[in-house]
């Protein structure tokens, strides 16, 4: 089991930027494909942004791309979500999530683990 907690969502002004993180424990995090996805009600999860086990591949969804930075640090057990010149259409619940291989990284009904999510809100 991997058990993950997200944090440093909020509400930012549009063009503004945030860095959300996400801590993973339970298992071996080095190992994990990790992805962020996003949310909004009544739509369907989103695919924002996915890292490899070992840093050396990143994925991003076009609709982020440029604006955002995933990142890992295996030490900490931690990936993050580095968020830049956020519109407000990027408002949502932002969710992590784990799998052990990273093919169909941006396949939201692949991953095992998730978080419980957190806001982000981007007021323009």
């Amino acid at each position: 089991q991997v058990q993950l907690v997200e944090s440093g969502g909020g509400l930012v002004q549009a063009g503004g930027s945030l860095r959300l993180s996400c801590v993973a424990s339970g298992r071996t995090f080095e190992y994990l494909a990790m992805g962020w996805f996003r949310q909004v009600p009544g739509k369907e999860r989103e695919f924002a942004a996915a890292i490899h086990w070992s840093g050396l591949r990143r994925d991003y969804a076009y609709s982020v791309k440029g604006r955002f930075t995933i990142s890992r640090d295996n030490a900490k057990n931690t990936v993050y979500l580095q968020m830049k010149s956020l519109k407000p259409e990027d408002t949502a619940i932002y969710y992590c999530a784990a799998k052990e291989y990273y093919r169909d990284f941006d396949r939201y009904q692949r991953y095992k683990f998730w978080g419980r999510g957190t806001q982000v809100t981007v007021d323009s």
